[in-house]
């Protein structure tokens, strides 16, 4: 599923209608006593982060969404009870948090009191001003320090409608924003034809949080996990990684806007023999981070690349399915100066991965709480990353074009980069926010064309050797002479 933001999405003009929790179900939730259960601790950090930045006078927000089309005629009373249906299979949607004090406590509602509110929005027949109304509605009812925080909205015409979904980070992570179309789908074809969806429960998310924040709390300042950690920190100068490239910032500036950067890398044919090529590191993962800590190493100078590798923490079959937020970081270290090219930059990311990807389990949260280090941020992002997924398996992917399906970012204020490389059945697409300035814009058009020139020599390499018959592209770089001495000389533009 392309990730993206709503001006990208291509809206079009038609009738908008929304839903979100009746206010009667709202009024109920007041009145629940807490949930026994936490919040895991990357909840427990989002919204305490962005209680920090509103505080401080900066509304940030950071909300996820997706979007999708449904051919034909809509029938609005149909497309209602498949939301409903798919709001009650994910009881992460039915549960908030709510302050005590400087404690953050859960409450939950029963599957039988959630009802939808539909409201009628009226005509929009300019695309821009449709645009601009959902993404201000978006803010405010996917806001992380509000509950609800998630929203229902279709945009119907005669044709067909095109279904928008925003959430609060709480709620989701890219594996579920992509798994939602198919899923709405299949609800929506079961209540038209009059029948029930035979599938077997969802586990909760609520459940994993109780449960991934209890083997977190048995562990002390002791553990290894904590020391590993601690090591890698104070070989950042006492900082989680920023973004390794120049990003022209200012430190003691106000917290700059960003701009987000959309694009396609490379084709299927060049992807395909990319991840064959990578496939005895790791895969296309360990080839993307390859990349970078080469280009990294010569436009910034930097003899290690230190950067979060974001991992799924859906360790058992039973969350395959569930809506949550399942994902952890890796620290990982790439000594570039010792790999001088790809080949040598792939062994050094496999090895590093292999080593630390067991560090991912481990909330972040919960080791920056027991190194006691202040990390009481400013900016709603932590640290920078590089991500990859690789989508293809995921029901429905095969549809997505012609449903015009998108993961959606919401882009507003940060000093980070995150960046998302993901793999759809058209190619390797990439999808970045950056802050906007004029130097963080020439660093990433640098770092995105570079990045694409390493996978495209990859490729055509990997296609040579195998004894398929490249097609002719002009001049490449071979992985295994992409050495320091020519990759200097590309970054002097």
């Amino acid at each position: 599923m392309r990730v993206t933001d709503l001006q990208r999405c291509e809206i079009r003009p038609g009738r908008l209608v929304e839903w979100t929790l009746h206010p009667r179900v709202v009024e109920a939730a007041s009145r629940l006593p807490d949930d026994a259960r936490p919040p895991a601790y990357v909840q427990e950090s989002h919204v305490r982060t962005a209680r920090a930045v509103r505080r401080a006078g900066l509304f940030v927000p950071t909300w996820l969404g997706t979007a999708f089309d449904i051919p034909g005629r809509v029938d609005l009373d149909v497309l209602e009870g498949a939301l409903r249906a798919w709001t009650l299979r994910h009881e992460t949607l039915r549960s908030g948090l709510r302050w005590v004090g400087e404690e953050m406590r859960r409450f939950t509602l029963d599957a039988d009191a959630v009802a939808l509110h539909r409201a009628e929005v009226g005509d929009f027949p300019d695309a821009v001003a449709l645009t601009r109304y959902l993404q201000d509605r978006f803010d405010h009812a996917a806001d992380a320090l509000t509950w609800p925080n998630f929203i229902f909205t279709a945009v119907v015409r005669d044709d067909g409608t095109s279904v928008y979904l925003a959430f609060d980070h709480t709620n989701v992570d890219a594996y579920s924003l992509q798994r939602i179309a198919a899923e709405i789908h299949e609800l929506y074809a079961a209540g038209l034809e009059g029948r029930a969806v035979e599938r077997t429960p969802v586990a909760s998310y609520v459940d994993f949080c109780a449960t991934e924040r209890a083997s977190a709390d048995r562990i002390d300042d002791t553990h290894a996990i904590v020391a590993r950690w601690r090591e890698f920190i104070h070989r950042c100068d006492g900082r989680l990684p920023a973004f390794p490239l120049d990003l022209g910032l200012d430190p003691e500036a106000p917290l700059p806007r960003q701009k987000l950067m959309d694009e396609m890398l490379v084709d299927a044919s060049d992807a395909a023999a990319f991840e064959a090529y990578c496939r005895p590191y790791g895969g296309s993962l360990s080839g993307v981070l390859a990349a970078t800590a080469l280009i990294v190493g010569e436009a910034g100078g930097q003899q290690v690349y230190r950067t979060v590798v974001p991992f799924h923490t859906r360790a058992h079959s039973q969350w395959a399915d569930s809506v949550g937020w399942y994902v952890g970081g890796a620290p990982i270290e790439v000594p570039v100066a010792r790999a001088p090219d790809f080949d040598g930059a792939l062994a050094a990311v496999r090895t590093a991965l292999r080593e630390n990807r067991p560090l991912s389990r481990m909330p972040i949260a919960r080791v920056l709480q027991l190194l006691g280090s202040d990390f009481r941020p400013t900016s709603p992002d932590l640290y920078s990353i590089v991500s990859f997924v690789d989508a293809r398996g995921i029901p429905g992917a095969e549809r997505w074009q012609d449903l015009k399906a998108c993961a959606l970012l919401r882009v507003s204020y940060g000093d980070q980069v995150c960046a998302w490389i993901t793999r759809l059945h058209e190619g390797l697409q990439f999808a970045s926010r950056y802050p906007d300035t004029g130097v963080a814009a020439k660093s990433m058009r640098l770092y995105v064309e570079r990045l694409r020139e390493i996978i495209v020599s990859v490729a055509r390499e990997g296609v040579a050797r195998s004894g398929s018959p490249a097609r002719s592209v002009g001049t490449v770089i071979s992985p295994r002479r992409f050495n320091s001495r020519q990759s200097a000389s590309l970054f002097k533009e």
